[in-house]
C-alpha cells in the first residue's frame, strides 16, 4: 500500500563561470564588500553563451537519477520550476524528459518563481502517493539573462544553478510532504516583475531593452513580505505535521538575501546550525536554490532515516509555501 513519497536521488548543476562580486561592485560602483554586508553573496555562477535552461536542469536530473539508481522508464511525471525557460513555447520540460529517457512520462514547466520548487514538489508527492510512479522535480533558472546590470537591487543577487530531487513511492507514511502550507498575495504583484514580454505587454521593437529585465521596485516591501510569509507558513506546515520547530533536523529557505534566512529562523526559534545556506557561493537562483541546497547539504552531509526537514520560499507574485519533509 502506498502512503508515502521517498526521497532517493538528488541532484544539483551550476555553470562553470563564478562571477565575484568585486566584478559587479566595480560594475556599479560600490565600495568593496558592500554585497557581501547587505546580502550575505560572496560569488554566484552565471552561464556561458553556450549554457541553456534545458542543459542545467538535464545535469541536475541525471545526478539524481543515476543516486536513485532508478529505471528511467519508470518515471512517470517530470515538474520542472524555471522562470526562464528555453523558448516562451514549448514548455522546455518535455525535451529534458527527452533528454533524461523519461519515455512517455509527463512532463510541464511550473512557472511558481522563487516558491516553484516548493509547488512542484507538492505536486508530485501528490503524484506519488495517488498514482505509485516515480517523480522528478527540477528547479532552474538563468537569471543572468535577464538582470538589468545597471539596477543595484537585482544585479547583486541573482544567479544560475539547478537542482533536482527523485520521489519514489513509499509504505512508510513518514516520508514525503508530512505538512505543507502554500500562500499568495497579489497585492505585491509588481514587487518584483519583468515588465514586457507577456501577452499584457508583448515584445515590440521600440521597447528599451529594461522592459525585458527584472526589476525589483522596493527592496524593502520585499524584504517584509517574505519574512513574513515564509515565517507563517512554515509555523502552519509545522502544525499540520505537528512537527516542532525545535525537532527540525535541517532548515532549507530559498536562499534570497543571508539576512532574510536569519530573520525567519529567529522567528520560528531554529538554530543557526540547522539552517541550510548556499548562498554565499552560489547567490540567489530563484526557484532553484532550495533544490540546489539540498543536494549539496545531502552531499556533505548525507540525511539519514528519520530526518525532518523545513522548507520555505517566497518571492515574486507575491506567492510562497512551506514544506515539512520526512525522510
Amino acid at each position: 500500500m502506498i502512503r508515502g513519497a521517498k526521497i532517493t536521488g538528488f541532484g544539483h548543476h551550476a555553470p562553470a563561470r563564478v562571477v565575484p562580486n568585486a566584478e559587479i561592485e566595480a560594475s556599479l560602483g560600490l565600495e568593496a564588500g558592500w554585497i557581501e554586508r547587505r546580502t550575505g553573496i560572496r560569488s554566484r555562477r552565471w552561464a556561458e553563451p553556450s549554457d541553456t535552461l534545458s542543459g542545467l536542469a538535464g545535469n541536475a536530473g541525471d545526478m539524481a537519477l543515476d543516486m536513485a539508481g532508478i529505471d528511467r522508464a519508470a518515471v512517470g511525471l517530470l515538474l520542472l520550476a524555471t522562470s526562464t525557460p528555453d523558448h516562451l513555447l514549448p514548455p522546455s520540460a518535455p525535451l529534458v524528459a527527452h533528454r533524461l529517457g523519461l519515455a512517455h512520462a509527463g512532463a510541464v514547466d511550473l512557472a511558481g518563481a522563487c516558491a516553484g520548487f516548493v509547488y512542484a514538489l507538492t505536486f508530485a508527492d501528490a503524484f506519488v502517493r495517488t498514482h505509485g510512479k516515480p517523480a522528478l522535480v527540477i528547479a532552474a533558472n538563468i537569471l543572468s539573462r535577464r538582470i538589468n546590470p545597471a539596477e543595484r537591487a537585482s544585479a547583486v543577487l541573482f544567479a544560475d544553478a539547478a537542482g533536482a530531487l527523485l520521489l519514489v513511492p513509499s509504505s512508510d507514511p513518514d516520508h514525503g510532504v508530512l505538512g505543507a502550507s502554500l500562500d499568495s498575495d497579489g497585492s505585491g504583484y509588481g514587487l518584483i516583475q519583468i515588465p514586457a514580454g507577456g501577452s499584457s505587454r508583448p515584445f515590440a521593437g521600440d521597447f528599451d531593452i529594461a522592459e525585458t529585465r527584472m526589476t525589483i521596485a522596493d527592496g524593502r516591501s520585499v524584504f517584509a513580505k517574505a519574512v513574513e510569509m515564509m515565517a507563517r507558513c512554515s509555523a502552519e506546515a509545522l502544525e499540520i505535521a505537528n512537527v516542532a520547530a525545535q525537532a527540525v533536523d535541517r532548515f532549507v529557505p530559498h536562499q534570497a538575501n543571508a539576512r532574510i534566512l536569519d530573520a525567519v529562523a529567529d522567528k520560528l526559534d531554529i538554530g543557526p546550525e540547522k539552517v541550510v545556506r548556499s548562498i554565499a557561493e552560489f547567490g540567489n537562483s530563484s526557484a532553484a536554490t532550495i533544490a540546489l541546497s539540498l543536494s549539496l547539504s545531502h552531499q556533505a552531509n548525507p540525511l539519514a532515516p528519520g530526518e525532518r526537514l523545513l522548507l520555505a520560499a517566497a518571492g515574486a507574485g507575491l506567492t510562497g509555501g512551506a514544506l515539512v519533509i520526512g525522510v
